[in-house]
């Protein structure tokens, strides 16, 4: 997928962000982009951004700037919007992504934690070189993406 950009959330396109939705299906995986941003609010070291394929607003992702648990970054949230799935646009993003925190300071590992029931972020962090090695927290599986 060609075209796709990360835009920091902004005055001018926050409220836009909020009303994008994931597919019914995945409703119970990731929290409302609302909540997300306002979380983002709260937590200064979360950097929050809308994506856009062209120049259409089609999803939203968060992760946080300083090391966590695993002694890594981690991926809070990536969602496209249900009217633009399937188009390769997620992983474009998360590409991106990746390449923003490799330049975060220590980075060595990127992590994402997701619900073991949802196919399509495990398809898509597998794509990527995520690996499990069986770190769980809660009821969420945590992949590790170890940088070179």
């Amino acid at each position: 997928m060609t075209n796709v950009k990360l835009v920091k959330l902004n005055p001018e396109n926050w409220y836009e962000c909020c009303q994008l939705e994931v597919s019914e299906d995945q409703s119970n995986f990731i929290e409302p982009n609302a909540i997300s941003i306002i979380q983002s609010k709260f937590e200064s070291t979360l950097r929050a951004y809308a994506i856009y394929s062209e120049t259409n607003m089609v999803g939203f992702l968060m992760y946080n700037s300083v090391l966590e648990e695993l002694d890594g970054y981690w991926i809070y949230r990536i969602m496209i919007d249900k009217k633009w799935q399937g188009k390769g646009i997620g992983k474009a993003a998360t590409k991106l992504m990746i390449s923003e925190i490799t330049n975060l300071p220590n980075a060595k590992k990127i992590i994402v934690g997701y619900h073991p029931d949802n196919l399509g972020a495990h398809k898509l962090y597998e794509s990527l070189g995520f690996e499990d090695n069986g770190d769980r927290f809660g009821k969420e599986m945590a992949v590790i993406k170890y940088l070179k």
